[in-house]
């Protein structure tokens, strides 16, 4: 299983669109690592999370791979990464944040 982190502002994804998501990140890791996504959903309170002092529109989704990557194959899956978020929510590339970290030594 590849650990994958989603933090989200409460009240951003509808339920429907957190499973298709959730959905999207096994079908990414699967694909990518040949091993099903372990999704942890975080949602931030309202009032909780802020960007330069106002209300935080901001996603990020961190997942671990099973292998280190050099950058020629980190840069193309983090931009498979963000596009399917920024295509499932319509937020700008400003507002994705997608992490993909080498193993724990």
């Amino acid at each position: 299983m590849i650990p994958v982190m989603c933090l989200v502002q409460a009240g951003q994804v509808s339920s429907e669109l957190e499973a298709q998501l959730k959905d999207d990140m096994t079908q990414f890791t699967s694909e990518s690592f040949g091993s099903a996504a372990e999704v942890v959903w975080i949602e931030v309170p309202e009032k909780s999370g802020f960007t330069a002092g106002v209300p935080s529109t901001s996603i990020l989704v961190s997942m671990q791979s099973p292998k280190k990557l050099e950058t020629s194959e980190r840069v193309p899956l983090l931009q498979k990464l963000c596009d399917v978020w920024l295509e499932r929510t319509g937020l700008s590339i400003n507002e994705v944040v997608g992490v993909i970290a080498d193993p724990q030594a």
